[in-house]
């Protein structure tokens, strides 16, 4: 094991041992998204480095201290990519904070979320145990439930230490085109394109402006943006649009209003919720800076076959996320009790009561 290993074991042990939660944290990036940070903090950041890459494989397998710029520009490299764009939010941004946030950017609905590309983890409990779990494989299915489990899992059931995650060619042409359309328009737009062979890899929508990616083969995009039509955008002018949209550093995400994250049916009608907003992922995430009441927003979402969190700012007193039923919320606490049967790691932050 070790010296960095060691040291954050040994940490878990003794606050297990006081009863005194204990704050996981790489870069810090991402302090801004759940409940409240409590405990004194457990710093992953020299647990860091590739254990291993085959490109040839589409397998990475690295540290959680690594920061999330060297990993990409390591594929990068080899040509390839994290497919889901994990948002940085910051320089310092870490692997670790990335799984365990769970977070994807505009890819996502076409290429699949961050968990789908989780092939294995390894984790300190919050006993201090060093577990692993799945493989470095597809096929190894082993334990790979519990490694997506860890995905989006804000550090409550344990530090991820490693992860193995498939990684994919980048594509040879991408082009950005945009179109003007109402609100409706644009969501229909979505949706049927959705069913049409088109290699769409991102959609978003504001303030009567649709833009789309094109990503694949070069004849493919060039066929998709005769069809498409519209206005493309210069090749440097889209990659820092949907940058922009992953990092959210766009105009629409700089507002002093509390941002939700409403994930519904893509098909869903326009909302009609007071505020401004940018739609995502062929009409599946909708982005909303309001002042908005929490318990009318979920509701509105779940009539809708969705649901609602509180992404940033805002009053966390009605909970950040949505509410879970009675069964989901007996199966949270039996996992939180199997792998932190002390409350030690994360204490409160994805909910206040565990």
């Amino acid at each position: 094991m070790s010296d960095a290993l060691t040291t954050l074991a040994e940490a878990i042990r003794a606050a297990r041992a006081a009863g005194t939660p204990l704050r996981v944290r790489g870069g810090g990036t991402k302090d801004f998204y759940g409940q409240g940070l409590a405990g004194e903090v457990l710093d992953t950041r020299d647990y860091a480095g590739i254990v291993a890459y085959e490109p040839t494989e589409l397998v990475v397998t690295v540290r959680c201290g690594t920061r999330l710029a060297d990993l990409e520009a390591a594929l990068a490299r080899a040509d390839q990519m994290l497919a889901f764009e994990p948002p940085h939010f910051g320089a310092a941004a870490t692997i670790g904070g990335a799984v365990a946030a769970g977070l994807s950017g505009p890819r996502r609905a076409t290429a699949g979320a961050l968990r789908d590309f989780v092939l294995g983890v390894r984790i300190l409990d919050g006993r201090g145990q060093d577990l692993t779990f799945g493989g470095q494989v597809m096929k190894n299915v082993a334990g790979y439930d519990v490694s997506r489990l860890m995905a989006g899992s804000l550090g409550t059931l344990g530090v991820i230490l490693e992860a193995s995650l498939k990684v994919l060619p980048i594509p040879t042409a991408e082009a950005t085109l945009r179109l003007e359309l109402p609100e409706e328009r644009a969501i229909d737009t979505m949706n049927r394109w959705a069913g049409r062979p088109l290699p769409i890899s991102a959609t978003a929508w504001h303030a009567g402006d649709l833009a789309v990616r094109l990503s694949g083969a070069e004849a493919a995009v060039r066929a998709a943006r005769e069809r498409i039509g519209g206005e493309a955008l210069a090749p440097a002018d889209a990659v820092a649009f949907w940058r922009g949209i992953r990092e959210q550093t766009d105009p629409f995400f700089r507002t002093d209003a509390p941002l939700w994250r409403l994930s519904v049916p893509s098909a869903t009608p326009a909302l009609g919720i007071p505020g401004d907003q940018l739609i995502e992922w062929g009409g599946g995430l909708r982005w909303l800076a309001a002042d908005a009441d929490a318990r009318m927003l979920r509701v509105r979402a779940g009539q809708a076959g969705g649901h609602a969190t509180l992404f940033r700012g805002g009053d966390k007193s009605a909970g950040v996320f949505q509410p879970l039923g009675s069964p989901v919320a007996r199966i949270h606490r039996n996992l939180k009790a199997e792998f932190d049967p002390n409350g030690v790691l994360n204490r409160g932050r994805m909910y206040p009561d565990w």
